[in-house]
């Protein structure tokens, strides 16, 4: 059985496009639909309540575009809303968290975890949880680091002030961990400067590239797989800010030309 209707991606802006960029690696053939709320990024600040309200309007924006299955690519809104929406659906919805989860605790050897997030992400122990009940030997350090989204959602994660606020967050964990989970899509674009920080010998984990891998399995499982010889009508884009900033981002990060829309939610 093959189901040709697209891939749906969710974020509070650009950071999903880290997934994104994997999946088609990863799964040429598959078509995406991919909304980023940048009008209202970053999650990480924000009430639950908000975070859940805003996380159920992009998932009905989705709905709209007959997705075959919705990808949280938002540590955040994984953490908040993903149980709620996966039970209230009735296609696969899959988040970001459990397949990182899964990653730290196949690379450690030391058996500690460090863990950086969005302060919702961080506030809510899902990271800790997942990875504990998985491993209940392992240790883990969680750290907010709030100020990492904005530096991306406003194109400054190759500026030297990216470089200065990367040392000055991680300067605690730096020797303490040997495996680190960037606990939100966003910080993969960060990832050579806290690569550099914390020293080659720490395992980074790109929660989003374990997604990737997850949705392929996923596909199979449910076999709506996209034919590879269906028409190809493009990957869609969506944001909720302007288009010519996230168009900025998404081109340099996925290394093409693609056509974004603005809507209202």
């Amino acid at each position: 059985m093959m189901d040709n209707r697209p891939i749906g991606f969710l974020d509070s802006g650009v950071g999903g496009l880290t997934v994104a960029r994997e999946l088609m690696r990863q799964l040429p053939h598959e078509e995406i639909v991919y909304i980023g709320d940048s009008a209202r990024a970053p999650y990480g600040p924000r009430p639950a309540e908000q975070i859940r309200e805003y996380t159920w309007q992009l998932v009905h924006f989705l709905l709209t575009k007959d997705v075959k299955m919705i990808v949280f690519a938002c540590n955040t809104a994984t953490a908040v809303a993903w149980e709620e929406v996966k039970e209230a659906l009735d296609i696969p919805v899959l988040g970001v968290i459990l397949p990182g989860a899964s990653a730290a605790i196949k690379a450690t050897k030391s058996g500690k975890v460090g863990v950086l997030g969005t302060s919702m992400t961080i506030q809510s122990d899902i990271y800790r949880q997942k990875i504990q009940a998985l491993s209940p030997e392992t240790d883990v350090s969680s750290l907010a680091c709030p100020k990492f989204a904005p530096l991306v959602e406003s194109n400054s994660y190759q500026s030297s002030l990216a470089k200065k606020v990367v040392y000055e967050t991680l300067g605690g964990l730096k020797g303490k961990v040997d495996t680190l989970v960037l606990g939100c899509t966003h910080y993969p674009l960060l990832r050579p400067i806290i690569q550099n920080v914390m020293g080659q010998e720490v395992k980074l984990i790109d929660s989003g590239a374990e997604c990737a891998r997850d949705i392929s399995v996923l596909l199979n499982y449910f076999e709506i797989n996209r034919s590879r010889t269906a028409e190809k009508t493009g990957h869609k884009f969506y944001t909720t800010a302007s288009p010519a900033a996230f168009r900025d981002i998404a081109e340099s990060w996925l290394d093409r030309t693609i056509d974004v829309e603005r809507v209202t939610l």
